[in-house]
């Protein structure tokens, strides 16, 4: 639910301006990065695919009607191969929306690409589990508390100067958006710093309403199919456009109301028992609101099968996205980064949304692929990551020293390791409920919150005392669902011996800095 301002083009690289391929400390951040003690091959061309690359094309997905399921025998194209002076990596973001964990049956083309060929950041999470505030730190690389948009309504708040997109057009890279941009940004404002785009608000599945480079109009057809194929045509330019580029492909999927293609609407998915957290019926450790919570497992099962559907065409645009890029020659110095705003809950603790300081809602699909940067062989990395660590990275791989200040950091230096995170939210005009704000240390083993009184005006700005009202300790290696709230019923030195004084001291700096 976003748009923006169009900026002027870059400067192509000349000549004899500096250039920067993947450098020292990003190979050998990749290779530390990779599991199983895999050899990375330092990768020489950075602007062609390795002979190791693929060269079968995909199959349709499993769960496709019979009649798509049938393989072309026409043979896969030879990659096209454009020399090209500029040996910065491409970028790829694809963004989902409300896609939790769990979710990788509906995608396995690809997790087949980019967990075959790249790096999934098991402990992933979104800064705001809210649409809005979690793309402005995808895009500003800062805690939603720097950037200023708390909620889905005030899109405006975002400081532009501070993204990404600018950083890397202004450093000559050719930039696109396609789908999904801010929640309420005026669908007939163009969407700053982008060379192309085909920006959709508000969101839809089907027969959206877009501004298509400057002309506002309704286009037909399915929303991942509609900015898929303009993904598509955006990157196809690079057969005569030398400059890197930067394309932003956000869907709709897996957002409610889920309304799959039709190819999908009765693909059967499969069975789900549940977890722990679903089915937890004592809940008076935690918080009133959560009390009174009474999502069933059989609301969850549902919402978690209509989720599944919708990403099947995400992983369509993928294949295609994949194919694209192998064609073009462009797979091994390209940069992929795949996640998703934040999670949602299945009925977890009662709960069927996003909004809340739970693993389901907090954590998220994030894989990363850039085989010529290092990162091009299989691997797990556990490393604490959050959503404001994505531009950095951006302009890390791009050789960008930021002119902005960032919460974040790059992912392609392994010494980058922090020891927590923080999650922030905000009680908006949006619910209903008394929810009340909180925020979030994130430890490599264990989480503490705090809940506040008080939520934001019709401005977007906080309002309220701050009063803590409500507090959880969760020890994630012993409890991973989240079941046992420790400081219920704790005593001060109970407390004491958790180390709650200093997560708390932790907490409160984190917040103000």
């Amino acid at each position: 639910m976003e748009t923006g301002i169009c900026g002027d083009l870059g400067e192509l690289m000349g000549e004899g301006q500096p250039r920067r391929g993947p450098g020292r400390r990003t190979v050998i951040a990749g290779a530390a990065v990779v599991a199983a003690g895999a050899v990375v091959p330092l990768v020489l061309r950075a602007g062609e695919d390795s002979p190791a690359s693929p060269t079968t094309r995909s199959a349709p997905h499993p769960a496709a009607p019979a009649a798509s399921r049938a393989v072309s025998p026409v043979p896969a194209p030879t990659p096209y191969r454009r020399p090209r002076s500029d040996r910065r990596p491409n970028i790829l973001f694809v963004l989902t929306d409300d896609q939790p964990k769990e979710t990788d049956w509906a995608l396995r083309r690809t997790v087949d690409w980019l967990g075959g060929s790249g790096v999934d950041f098991a402990r992933a999470h979104a800064n705001t589990p809210l649409c809005a505030p979690s793309r402005a730190s995808i895009m500003s690389g800062r805690y939603a508390h720097h950037h200023g948009v708390l909620d889905t309504r005030h899109p405006t708040r975002l400081d532009q100067h501070a993204t990404v997109q600018r950083q890397l057009h202004e450093a000559g890279y050719r930039t696109g958006l396609f789908g999904k941009y801010l929640n309420y940004w005026p669908t007939a404002t163009n969407p700053p710093h982008f060379d192309e785009w085909l920006l959709q608000e508000p969101v839809a599945y089907y027969n959206g309403h877009y501004n298509d480079n400057g002309t506002v109009r309704n286009i037909p057809g399915y929303n991942t199919t509609v900015i898929k194929d303009r993904a598509l045509a955006f990157i196809d330019k690079s057969r005569t456009d030398q400059r890197p580029w930067f394309a932003y492909v956000a869907t709709r999927s897996a957002h409610e109301v889920n309304v799959p293609e039709k190819k999908y609407a009765h693909a059967r998915v499969p069975e789900w028992d549940g977890r722990p957290s679903v089915f937890e019926t004592g809940k008076a450790d935690k918080p009133p609101f959560l009390r009174a919570a009474k999502h069933s497992f059989a609301q969850g099962k549902a919402l978690r099968t209509r989720q599944l559907r919708t990403l099947l065409s995400v992983d369509d645009a993928m294949r295609d996205l994949h194919d694209k890029l192998r064609t073009l020659g462009q797979l091994d110095n390209t940069l992929v980064l795949f996640t998703s705003d934040h999670g949602l809950c299945w009925g977890d603790h009662g709960w069927l949304r996003k909004s809340v300081p739970y693993r389901p809602s907090l954590e998220v699909p994030f894989r990363l692929s850039w085989p010529a940067g290092g990162l091009g062989s299989a691997g797990t990395d556990e490393r604490l990551t959050g959503h404001v660590d994505i531009a950095p990275t951006f302009l890390d791989a791009a050789g960008i020293t930021p002119d902005t200040p960032l919460d974040g950091h790059s992912l392609l230096d392994r010494a980058n390791d922090r020891d927590h995170l923080l999650a922030e939210w905000w009680w908006n005009r949006q619910d209903k409920q008394p929810i009340h704000s909180w925020a979030s240390y994130i430890g490599k083993s264990e989480q503490y919150t705090e809940y506040y009184r008080g939520r934001l005006d019709t401005e977007g700005r906080p309002q309220g005392t701050g009063e803590v009202l409500f507090r959880e300790y969760y020890d994630l290696r012993a409890d991973p669902y989240q079941l046992r709230n420790r400081l219920h019923g704790a005593s001060t030195e109970e407390e004491r011996r958790l180390g709650i004084p200093e997560l708390a001291t932790g907490l409160a700096a984190a917040r103000r800095v």
